[in-house]
């Protein structure tokens, strides 16, 4: 059953599981340990294709924009010497 607030099936679909328990594996469960950026990424392309196929290019570009802001934020802490 599609919970669409608390497990919604485009998180929720995908065939990951756990190698340990063998319990499937949603979104959350890896993006939770990442940061902003990088855990919308992920998310994005995790639900490409899932939550509405023709938004499949939209969520890839979605994410290819999170990857550029996480490594403009990356380069502009090198240059200012935090890194």
């Amino acid at each position: 059953m599609n919970d669409p607030v608390n497990h919604p099936a485009h998180y929720t679909s995908s065939k990951a599981a756990c190698k340990l328990c063998e319990e499937p594996i949603e979104c959350i469960d890896v993006t939770q340990h990442m940061d902003f950026c990088l855990g919308n990424a992920v998310k994005y392309i995790w639900r490409a294709g899932l939550k509405s196929e023709d938004k499949t290019v939209q969520d890839l570009e979605k994410a290819i924009w999170y990857i550029n802001k996480h490594i403009q934020m990356l380069e502009e802490k090198h240059e200012n010497g935090q890194v």
